[in-house]
């Protein structure tokens, strides 16, 4: 039976590698047998915007935010996070309220929290 992962990613990718390594790390564990989803909370919305590119950690996400396109990994947002940011519409993106992402969160497996 396979098991919900989730990689919940709160660190600001502007001032930090850590939202970058996340990515690359959930990006390795889709490739495996089990569901992921991706949740960006506050400035990790930025890692799904179209100025993701320009972060300082831009070279890595080049290699891996086409490939989690592609794959169509789920990336939850709040609601209202179009309004702060400029979300990238190529990704598969969910926006949920506090409450879903809580849900979403205890009926994991397994949460990686970055």
């Amino acid at each position: 039976m396979s098991k919900q992962l989730v990689v919940l990613i709160r660190e600001d990718p502007s001032k930090t590698h850590r939202a970058s390594e996340a990515i690359r790390i959930a990006l390795g564990l889709s490739t495996g047998p089990n569901p992921i989803s991706i949740i960006l909370l506050d400035n990790a919305r930025q890692l799904v915007s179209e100025d993701a590119y320009d972060l300082p950690d831009g070279e890595i996400l080049e290699k891996h935010l086409p490939v989690i396109k592609n794959l169509e990994i789920p990336m939850i947002i709040p609601i209202g996070s179009r309004e702060t940011f400029s979300i990238d519409e190529e990704f598969t993106i969910q926006e949920s309220s506090p409450s879903k992402m809580a849900s979403l969160l205890g009926q994991a497996d397994c949460i990686l929290s970055f």
